[in-house]
């Protein structure tokens, strides 16, 4: 077997959401994440701004209006996908720090390409890379110490969720 990996290299942005020391998260139903916590956010549609992007993405999967507060910064992570004809994904994350300005908790609208089965609040003891993405990680780890990092993060023993 070839050690040759082909990345598949996602980009989108993510919301980092907290009220009562809670994080706002979405059981993903797709991709890398399946079956776990991730954040609300994802890929740009043609033509549309970051922030547009992100106030659609987290209304789409979540029921949320938000207000971008500020753009916290740019994260990469590393780990085994097989998709297609990828090994792997770099998946490139721009997070921001959104605050809930309208809306309700609601169960997402289906539709192709949406990857959120809902969302809910988790504390940071509820998480782990057992059950969370390590965008929701970085997110709690964010909120710890104001500070991203700069290195990428790279799980070499990813595990996708059936």
């Amino acid at each position: 077997m070839s050690n040759i990996k082909k990345y598949h290299r996602a980009f989108g942005v993510y919301g980092i959401c907290v009220e009562n020391e809670k994080l706002l998260v979405i059981n993903k139903n797709g991709g890398p994440y399946i079956n776990r916590f991730d954040l609300p956010g994802g890929s740009l549609e043609d033509g549309e701004t970051l922030s547009q992007a992100m106030k659609r993405e987290f209304f789409e999967e979540t029921g949320y209006e938000i207000n971008i507060e500020e753009n916290i910064g740019v994260v990469d992570f590393k780990l085994p996908w097989l998709w297609k004809e990828f090994t792997d994904i770099h998946h490139i994350a721009v997070f921001y720090s959104v605050t809930n300005i309208g809306g309700k908790l609601s169960i997402p609208e289906q539709f192709d390409g949406q990857d959120s089965l809902g969302a809910l609040w988790v504390s940071e003891k509820e998480v782990s890379l057992d059950n969370a993405s390590p965008l929701v990680l970085k997110a709690f780890e964010w909120i710890r110490t104001n500070n991203l990092g700069i290195d990428a993060q790279i799980f070499n023993d990813w595990k996708v969720l059936k």
